[in-house]
């Protein structure tokens, strides 16, 4: 049985694991993936000691770092459900293996929020993407559609004005939110049309997408583009854990030590209640709910 199972490799699972090593605890990482959102990022800017780097680039410092240690990390495998063994620990289970332990740090992160309107799903991978990062290269020269007005619209807003030929920027909202300076880089560049107050309908096309319908202030419009990149937010992967505490958006509610309502299950990140949605608070926040779970190991033994 090990100490701990932590689930997830973004920067709160990977700062966890580093600590978890110097704490010397018999201990996993899983993950679907390496990075996290921090992979889909194009410009970090706020990460404390670097004034500017990429996404991709800052994962492969935290792996850099983490590889320092020998640390078992089984990447490429999704959890699926984490089981309570009353008196006995957990059973995290995935898709390929089960492992049993004495706790668990869930640290697994967001997924992109669907729109959920008509041939959204159709063009899913054939013009519809969730990722400006992965799939932005694929539209070189073309015209394009960013759907959202938050920081990860503007992000992906900003990546595509260098790739693009014109860029709309779809958000329902009166007026775009996001960071000050992202939104003026954004608002002056002449490849970008905002479009405020701006709802999408439908996604149309054959093959490809072609075009999408959207209602801008109670008007009807057809915008003809190659690609729509939907920014709307995400849902935090909570749903391993149906037996913990989680609020009406699905985080997982933790107290200021990380721990969650049942006992022996600590969480970080972005999956948590946590209000602020950024690299630097998952990182702290990974580092802090291992220093948790090394308390919480000593008082069971």
């Amino acid at each position: 049985m090990l100490d701990l199972v932590i689930i997830g490799a973004g920067p709160a699972g990977i700062t966890a694991a580093i600590y978890a090593a110097r704490k010397k605890i018999d201990f996993i990482l899983v993950s679907k993936d390496l990075g996290g959102q921090t992979a889909l990022s194009a410009d970090v800017e706020n990460y404390t000691g670097y004034q500017f780097i990429a996404g991709p680039d800052l994962v492969a410092k935290f792996e850099e770092h983490m590889r320092q240690f020998a640390i078992t990390f089984h990447n490429g495998e999704a959890v699926t459900r984490i089981v309570q063994k009353p008196g006995s620990g957990f059973v995290v289970e995935s898709g390929k293996n089960s492992y049993a332990c004495r706790s668990v740090l869930i640290a697994s992160g967001r997924r992109p929020r669907w729109l959920g309107v008509p041939g959204e799903e159709k063009y899913r991978n054939k013009g519809v993407s969730y990722c400006a990062t992965c799939d932005g290269p694929l539209f070189s020269k073309k015209t394009v559609a960013v759907i959202g007005g938050g920081n990860s619209a503007l992000d992906a807003a900003l990546q595509m004005i260098a790739i693009a030929e014109k860029v709309y920027l779809v958000d329902i909202n009166p007026a775009l939110g996001g960071d000050e300076v992202m939104r003026r880089k954004v608002e002056t560049s002449p490849k970008v049309e905002v479009l405020n107050n701006a709802k999408t309908l439908a996604i149309t096309g054959e093959r490809f997408v072609k075009a999408m319908k959207i209602d801008v202030s109670g008007q009807a419009r057809e915008l003809a583009v190659s690609g729509i990149f939907v920014e709307i937010g995400s849902t935090p992967n909570s749903d391993i854990a149906d037996f913990v505490d989680r609020n009406a958006s699905g985080e997982i509610v933790v107290d200021c030590l990380n721990r969650t309502s049942a006992r022996g299950v600590f969480a970080a990140g972005d999956v948590t209640t946590v209000p602020e949605k950024q690299i630097i608070v998952a990182a702290g926040e990974g580092a802090k709910a291992v220093l948790g779970v090394s308390r919480y190991l000593v008082q069971e033994k």
